[in-house]
């Protein structure tokens, strides 16, 4: 059987309890980039590295055609290719977060509203 890569990663980060606009403010770029990612069949084994770096899950269990256990071990360097996204003060990134919330009630209501109207 062949995987689909994407959706196991997005099953992944879902069972971790990590919400989209989480990982996309950690990775440093938006969430249609992240939903682009699950729709692919097959991701670079870099995005699936970065993903299990920022999760902290070890993507060797579903992919051990790609990774192996040590793939996923603690780094130094991990940790600096990562800090930019730490750059934003916290008190920022709440509240960005809460206005992304918003906007996607918003247009979900929206997309009700425009389907009630059909």
């Amino acid at each position: 059987m062949d995987k689909h890569y994407g959706q196991i990663v997005e099953l992944t980060i879902r069972k971790k309890g990590f919400s989209i606009s989480e990982l996309a403010r950690l990775a440093n770029i938006n969430r249609k980039c992240v939903y682009n990612w699950f729709n692919q069949k097959y991701l670079k084994p870099d995005i699936i590295h970065r993903v299990g770096g920022f999760i902290k899950h070890d993507f060797s269990v579903e992919f051990p055609e790609l990774f192996t256990a040590e793939d996923f071990l603690p780094s130094e360097k991990l940790k600096l290719g990562f800090s930019q996204a730490f750059n934003e003060p916290e008190s920022e990134r709440v509240w960005k977060d809460r206005y992304i919330d918003l906007l996607e009630k918003y247009n979900q209501l929206l997309l009700e509203q425009y389907e009630r109207n059909l």
